[in-house]
């Protein structure tokens, strides 16, 4: 038997980053989307832990790591350890949402794996453990459990559910080399050696009441991501790329998380499909048209 279990990448529509803590975390006050890319993990039982990844589409795979450091494979193991099981699992994971580009595809490869072990083994483990083994592997890793939108504190990992009442439209460009988001962490904290140790505690209200109305200008006007200006500084090329976005999209447009992925917010599909065409016809070779928000990791067969 087989169990399939598909799960979104993320934007982060508003990305507050505070002072290094004692533990090395920064801590956020973040708002999260799930969007319509996705990665597939398909498990079934295995007497080794194994991993592999497939490109869908253009997706490069090729820095995917395939042996214990893998986040898919560590939430296998995390989630037998809780359950005090002696269990292996063979991990196939297709993968659409692009590597190292501040879209938490590991992430969503990770909730996948918990919650398709979970299905395939009857483990029946609870939501309130699912997101604490979750939070353990990684920031983003609880949120991709949920999906929707929400609110995300600490450093991203307590995660609330938003109300949205909208729905939104987004032009996602990936570029050719992904940006390691620890390297843009520690960048934002060479530029940023006297931030405010309070900085991160205002909750992004405005942000919040346009979800709640479903107004996708006030949303626009109300993004924001602090890891911008570090990303921007490690790969200045990634300023002139946004501003070709920028002239060929009418959107706001900003990084996506640590980067170096460009999303612009549009009205419309038609909107979106239009934007895709101009930047495909302007050179760019991968743009994705996606919608959000969408629901969180979720099983998609049995065989």
């Amino acid at each position: 038997m087989s169990v399939t279990v598909r799960a979104p990448a993320k934007v982060n529509l508003a990305l507050v980053v505070g002072r290094p803590r004692e533990d090395g975390y920064h801590p956020l006050n973040t708002v999260y989307q799930a969007i319509s890319l996705y990665d597939d993990v398909r498990v079934s039982d295995a007497e080794d832990w194994v991993v592999s990844v497939h490109p869908i589409g253009e997706v490069d795979v090729s820095v995917v790591p395939l042996d214990d450091s893998n986040i898919a494979l560590r939430a296998g193991r995390a989630l037998v350890a809780h359950h005090g099981l002696e269990l292996a699992a063979d991990i196939v994971i297709h993968k659409g949402i692009p590597v190292a580009g501040g879209l938490a595809g590991g992430s969503a490869d990770a909730a996948a794996t918990l919650v398709a072990l979970d299905r395939l083994w009857d483990l029946r483990t609870t939501d309130e453990d699912l997101l604490a083994i979750a939070g353990e592997l990684g920031s983003d890793v609880p949120f991709a459990l949920i999906g929707g939108s929400a609110h995300g504190l600490g450093h991203g990992e307590l995660v609330s559910p938003l109300s949205d009442h909208g729905s939104y439209w987004w032009v996602v460009v990936p570029s050719d080399e992904g940006l390691s988001t620890p390297e843009v962490y520690r960048e934002f904290d060479r530029l940023q050696p006297d931030l405010d140790p309070t900085a991160h505690q205002a909750d992004p209200v405005a942000l919040v009441s346009a979800l709640q109305e479903g107004d996708p200008d006030a949303l626009a006007t109300s993004m924001r991501n602090d890891l911008e200006d570090a990303a921007l500084s490690l790969r200045p090329e990634l300023a002139e790329r946004i501003a070709l976005v920028q002239a060929h999209c009418d959107a706001k447009v900003m990084l996506s998380g640590s980067g170096p992925t460009i999303l612009g917010i549009v009205a419309s599909q038609e909107d979106a499909l239009d934007s895709r065409a101009a930047l495909l016809e302007a050179g760019f070779e991968v743009v994705h048209v996606a919608t959000g928000p969408v629901a969180g990791a979720h099983v998609v067969e049995y065989a």
